[in-house]
């Protein structure tokens, strides 16, 4: 069964030449993209574990899903609707949840986290992991998650960002435009900001390696919804 479907744009308006320059980007590095981060995964591994306990609900949004890497960590009894803007990233995926068994449970589509085709409020909770280094706009896609995922949910997001000491950060910043062409990420990105300019109360941010760079945010969807969409 082929449970690659297509998302089309909603009203948001995202550049659309940054985000096919992204697409393209991804959709090269897909064929390697497993292997690329195969060393890195042996220390991701125990943060997406400790991610998905904390992740609540029963309908669960996964963003920037690329080739399943999370799948084998999903809580028993949850239905995911995982999306991804580049179609070699989501055959891997839907490969992997043919192997894992999965495909009862989980639902893939082409799309985009800052033109989400969702209603207000579908989503119990929304994980993305190591996925708004790579937003062309992180504060538009981050919006987009606080909308479609219901008042009082939660958004859950595992990341790298721009270390907090000032010599580091200023080499980080140094060497991103570089990074952005090979990798397709940016090291800089000053994620927890990103998360409270799009409104987001955030509970929790945990610092897991690296002083600082990589941490784990949970964020909470306010009860009354502020649009900050409109910067």
């Amino acid at each position: 069964m082929d449970v690659i479907h297509m998302i089309t744009a909603s009203s948001s308006k995202p550049d659309p030449s940054a985000t096919d320059a992204t697409r393209r980007r991804y959709q090269r590095l897909s064929p390697i993209y497993d292997v690329m981060e195969g060393l890195a995964e042996r220390r991701y591994h125990p943060w997406r574990t400790k991610l998905w306990s904390q992740v609540p609900g029963l309908n669960v949004l996964e963003v920037g899903i690329g080739t399943g890497k999370n799948m084998p960590f999903y809580p028993a009894g949850i239905s995911i609707i995982g999306i991804d803007l580049t179609p070699g990233m989501l055959q891997r995926a839907e490969k992997r949840a043919g192997n894992l068994r999965l495909r009862s449970r989980v639902e893939l589509h082409l799309g985009d986290v800052q033109q989400l085709d969702f209603p207000n409020g579908k989503f119990d909770s929304a994980v993305a992991t190591f996925v708004f280094c790579s937003v062309p706009d992180p504060v538009l896609g981050l919006c987009e998650l606080k909308r479609v995922v219901k008042p009082g949910g939660r958004v859950l997001l595992l990341e790298h960002m721009r270390s907090p000491h000032p010599i580091m950060g200023a080499v980080m910043d140094f060497l991103n435009p570089l990074i952005v062409r090979m990798m397709g990420a940016n090291i800089n990105r000053q994620t927890v900001e990103n998360v409270r300019k799009a409104g987001l109360e955030i509970e929790q941010v945990e610092d897991l390696w690296a002083g600082g760079i990589f941490k784990l945010i949970v964020a909470r969807v306010h009860q009354h919804r502020v649009d900050l969409s409109q910067r």
